[in-house]
């Protein structure tokens, strides 16, 4: 439902996003995976040509269909579910960039799979994104995402294809005269957001709205980061707090989609630090699964704050890119249960060993959930000498 404008714009925004993201200037020849959905193909093909054109070596994977996945949780062995295709490990170790089209068939076909399954090949594949995380780490890789709309994802939004298509369009400014523009402009009205938040000596924050009620600790030598390139759209700001200094009650209002299951009204309850209860409306089995996957998928990775200045999504959208970055009257704030982000690290992240992860409180899972918050809500920087700042009301930041 996207016009060819549109899709020339989206592949000019990808590229910004991919280029301001990576703090290495691409080369000729550096290698960009671009992985898509059939859906994808003809944003697909336009960003092909884009790339090539800049002198790069663009290498196209699509995803596997909804019936490949089917297939593979049904009818694989052991070894089949955890195989990796020889050569991965060095494709990955010398990719300079990744982006993924998104573009979903369908959202629940493995609502019938084991969550155990599912977990077992997530797992297997963790060493590629711990190769990636330390090849970012040392600038030279980035990655981004996008999503295009389908007739599955509006069903599941509660929206016409066309209604759930204009969403899109303007989240991204596909429609604007100058839509890389419009997202510098973001970034850099992010980043005054971003220093006057590392200025306060904040030791922890409190989020309370309707069904929240949750204190995190914010940890020593973090920084916000957020809007970076890295996911478009993106309005969040974003920290991954010290685990260790979790406690209270997160409730989730909006539904999340993953791994082909849902789950929906999610509500969280931490003690020390640790998931001491985990409760859901729908969905509630293959949730507690999840959070099983291994020891961090319990603890707290990320929390998140959108302003609603800047995001013009208002609408549920069934996909966690667009609802984790909602806007609405009351913007949103959302926790991610699992992995940590090490860009998050405010001294060199080269040098943020496990070790020093382990020491600071970074979170380490296969897994990396998150949980969003739409209702009318405060947060409080709670400051080292127990002073306290109302940093975030009303769906806006203080600033």
């Amino acid at each position: 439902m996207l016009t060819e404008r549109h899709l020339e714009n989206y592949a000019d925004v990808l590229w910004w996003g991919l280029s301001t993201a990576r703090r290495q200037r691409f080369r000729k020849n550096d290698v960009v995976q671009i992985r898509f959905h059939a859906g994808a193909v003809r944003l697909m093909e336009i960003l092909y040509r884009k790339l090539m054109e800049k002198g790069l070596n663009p290498v196209p994977r699509l995803s596997p269909t909804p019936d490949m996945e089917r297939s593979f949780y049904r009818l694989s062995g052991n070894r089949q579910l955890v195989f990796v295709p020889h050569g991965e490990e060095r494709f990955v170790g010398n990719l300079s960039g990744s982006i993924f089209l998104n573009a979903p068939e369908s959202l629940t076909h493995l609502r019938d799979a084991d969550p155990r399954r599912i977990g077992r090949a997530t797992m297997a594949h963790k060493p590629f994104r711990t190769v990636l995380e330390r090849r970012e780490a040392q600038g030279a890789y980035s990655w981004t995402l996008c999503l295009l709309p389908t007739a599955e994802l509006a069903r599941q939004a509660g929206l016409g294809l066309q209604a759930y298509s204009r969403q899109v369009v303007k989240a991204c400014f596909l429609d604007a005269a100058a839509p890389v523009s419009a997202w510098k402009a973001i970034h850099r009205r992010a980043g005054e957001i971003k220093r006057w938040l590392d200025a306060m000596p904040v030791a922890r924050f409190r989020v309370e709205s309707g069904g929240t009620d949750l204190e995190l600790a914010l940890g020593a030598k973090r920084r916000w980061a957020g809007i970076s390139g890295r996911n478009i759209p993106s309005f969040e700001l974003f920290v991954s707090p010290d685990w260790r200094g979790t406690r209270g009650v997160f409730y989730a209002d909006q539904p999340s989609f993953r791994n082909g299951n849902i789950v929906r009204q999610v509500r969280l309850e931490f003690r020390n630090g640790r998931l001491s209860r985990a409760d859901a409306r729908e969905g509630g089995d293959f949730l507690k699964k999840q959070l099983a996957l291994d020891p961090g998928a319990s603890r707290v990775g990320e929390f998140s704050l959108t302003d609603r200045r800047f995001s013009r999504i208002d609408r549920f959208m069934a996909n966690t890119l667009f609802d984790e970055n909602y806007g609405g009257a009351h913007g949103n704030c959302h926790i991610a249960l699992g992995s940590s982000y090490s860009n998050t690290y405010a001294g060199d992240p080269r040098r943020l060993t496990t070790p020093l992860k382990d020491k600071l409180g970074f979170n380490d899972s296969a897994l990396h959930w998150d949980f969003v918050n739409t209702e009318k809500k405060r947060v409080t920087a709670i400051l080292a000498d127990g002073s306290r700042v109302v940093v975030y009301e009303n769906g806006e930041f203080c600033r």
